[in-house]
């Protein structure tokens, strides 16, 4: 099985790349799954109803989110009627939507997509060590593949998160700081991890903005509204290639288009 899994999604421009490309992704890396961060894309930041529909609809499989999830109280039903668009598990439970979800893949394996946002350097969250083995323990029978989204700032939580998981869970990626990391690899245990799949979102731009602003911000502590970046875009993630049998990552490929 081949897992293709692409980085945060940013903006307009992001999503629109994003949607002309899934599917031809999809064919010559010869996916059987593909996983879309879209936390940003929407026209400023957070998730709309419209770009997930559109995302979904264009060849993705699972949405995955973040931090910047429920910034937009328009899609909240959404992610209570969608089971293939999930926030962070470890939100407190009464937030819309789920945090995991089990679907068929190719052979009718069951496999289980979750996601978790990191502690370090973000804003409260229960913790994802514990909320994920919560949910393994509850969901035993009920997968046979696991899939994870760490949305996370720091490298070492992530590192540890897949250390902890090697094994248990396939594929960890992580996602938030839109830098694809040069750190793809099968860990001890046979799971493969990767620690940023990067962005989908313009070349010129610092995380998916216009630098301009950015930089009065770090210069001047004048903080003006971002924008989002614009010309060329670029698509970034990783194809994770999976034997069924033994449960193990055979190869993990980054890709950037």
């Amino acid at each position: 099985m081949r897992i293709i899994a692409i980085g945060d999604v940013v903006g307009s421009n992001g999503t629109e790349y994003a949607l002309k490309l899934i599917r031809k992704i999809r064919n010559a890396e010869k996916g059987d799954l593909v996983i879309v961060n879209a936390e940003n894309a929407s026209p400023g930041n957070g998730l709309d109803t419209k770009s997930a529909e559109a995302l979904l609809g264009s060849g993705a499989d699972v949405i995955t989110g973040g931090n910047h999830t429920l910034r937009r109280h328009e899609v909240f039903d959404f992610l209570d009627e969608n089971s293939n668009t999930v926030r962070p598990l470890n939100l407190p439970p009464s937030a819309p939507g789920k945090g995991f979800t089990i679907i068929r893949a190719c052979e009718g394996l069951r496999v289980m997509v979750m996601n978790v946002l990191g502690q370090v350097f973000m804003d409260p969250a229960d913790n994802p060590f514990t909320a994920a083995d919560r949910l393994l323990a509850e969901q035993e029978g009920n997968y046979d593949l696991c899939i994870c989204d760490i949305h996370a700032e720091a490298t070492s939580e992530k590192a540890a998160f897949a250390r902890y998981f090697d094994g248990r869970i396939q594929v960890i990626f992580g996602t938030h700081t839109h830098v694809q990391t040069a750190d793809e690899r099968i860990l001890p245990k046979g799971s493969g991890f990767i620690t940023d799949l990067g962005m989908c979102g313009p070349v010129e731009s610092i995380l998916g903005t216009k630098p301009e602003p950015v930089i009065k911000n770090f210069v001047t502590r004048v903080h003006d509204r971002f924008e989002a970046g614009e010309g060329e875009i670029k698509l970034c993630g990783a194809v994770f290639e999976i034997d069924t049998a033994k449960k193990c990552v055979k190869s993990v490929k980054r890709i950037k288009y």
